[in-house]
């Protein structure tokens, strides 16, 4: 459910110096609650996601369109010290601050936390980096899929026989993303208990190793390296994927309740239950060879829609493997608004993926369309730093901010 009305972050202010996908995607969380998102861009070029195209619509690519709406956006060159100046007014204005440059660069222009502290000691400043702010590595540039191999996820992630894989999502990006908005969320209730903002130190680092949760645990239990499963899963048997007649499906039956189910009502071959070799889960992994291969043979008797009306009126946790296409078109993700529209000014009517949040008091906003390149800097300068025509004119001689400003 969307409205009009704020959201529970309605009357929180965010200065977002961030770029590409984990500081955007975050304050684009924030404004979907109801934040108002300032998005500082550099005027030659803006936001590096800017450029990634193909595809695109009006111009704008896809990247960026994916993790930028519902925000406002300034070009400012902060490399200039009225740049700089602007930024502390808005500072002043803000409740967050959310940066992923690589450490040192905020420091160089004075806009590092340290500078930042005694002139706005309530600002919340988030800082993203590859390595973090102090440590070894700190002082290295980190790309998503450098992460996971790093990480040491990537060595479990594949075919057993086949190269490590890294996952086609930027999701070391998208997992700090979600850190991020719990750390900020986290920093403005103690704000409201102490009146101060604080720091953030946000690693892609930190969190490639966070979330591996019991892949990591189970090294850390056993002293052995987690192993390429593929489709499978290391310890719950059968969990996988069967090609049927007419498309492949997904289970996921790690308990002996569900393998029961499997068996008896969607099977329908009680004596696979009965088999001492599948006899509980231990004994299912010894002989997982045996059971897929038994399992393989059962589906492929029949069509993808048998397999997934029985299995769904048994109860169990089975899928069609599907395309993009065919999960954002489906009825189900039109029953809970995953896919929305907004009108964009050179797109025309866009789709956009909704937000996954559901609040029964303060539903999110309505979307906004992701803004084209410095599309508010007169917006912002004009109504939060008081700056008349003039001032705003003396910004684009002196290349403060761009001369111009026109859609694709």
């Amino acid at each position: 459910m969307t409205s009009d009305a704020g959201g529970p972050l309605e009357g929180v202010r965010v200065l977002d110096l961030s770029r590409v996908l984990a500081g955007p995607f975050c304050t684009m969380q924030l404004a979907d609650m109801g934040a108002e998102i300032i998005k500082v861009e550099n005027p030659d070029g803006g936001d590096d996601t800017r450029h990634f195209k193909p595809p695109e619509a009006g111009g704008e690519a896809h990247y960026f369109l994916a993790v930028n709406r519902s925000k406002r956006s300034i070009a400012l060159d902060i490399r200039t010290e009225r740049g700089q100046e602007i930024i502390h007014g808005l500072a002043a204005q803000c409740d967050v601050l959310i940066e992923n440059f690589r450490v040192g660069v905020m420091r160089r222009f004075g806009l590092d936390y340290a500078s930042m502290r005694e002139r706005h000691p309530h600002l919340i400043y988030c800082s993203i980096s590859a390595y973090g702010q102090e440590g070894p590595m700190s002082d290295r540039p980190g790309f998503d899929p450098v992460l996971q191999a790093e990480s040491g996820m990537m060595s479990y992630t594949g075919e057993p026989d086949r190269d490590p894989m890294r996952h086609p999502l930027a999701i070391i990006d998208t997992f700090t993303a979600l850190y991020a908005t719990s750390a900020i969320l986290g920093a403005y209730i103690a704000r409201q208990r102490t009146g101060r903002g604080q720091h953030i130190d946000l690693a892609l680092l930190d969190t490639s190793i966070a979330v591996q949760t019991n892949a990591a645990q189970a090294y850390l239990v056993s002293g052995e390296n987690p192993v390429k499963m593929g489709n499978s899963h290391p310890t719950a048997v059968p969990v996988g994927l069967f090609e049927t007649q007419t498309g492949p499906i997904y289970i996921a039956v790690g308990t002996q309740r569900l393998f029961k189910i499997l068996c008896e009502k969607v099977l329908q071959r009680p004596e696979m239950f009965e088999d001492p070799r599948f006899a509980d889960n231990a004994a299912r992994q010894a002989n997982r060879h045996a059971l897929f291969a038994l399992l393989s043979e059962a589906f492929a008797a029949e069509p993808r829609e048998v397999w997934l009306e029985r299995t769904r009126t048994a109860g169990l946790p089975v899928g069609a493997v599907r395309t993009v296409s065919e999960a954002l078109r489906s009825p189900e993700v039109a029953a809970r608004g995953m896919v929305t529209r907004v009108t964009h000014p050179t797109a025309g009517e866009l789709e956009l993926l909704g937000s996954p949040l559901n609040f029964s008091e303060t539903p999110v906003r309505k979307p906004k369309p992701p803004p084209l390149l410095g599309q508010h800097t007169e917006e912002i300068l004009r109504d939060l730093l008081g700056v008349d025509a003039e001032g705003i004119e003396d910004l684009r001689r002196t290349g403060v901010i761009p001369k111009q400003v026109e859609p694709h």
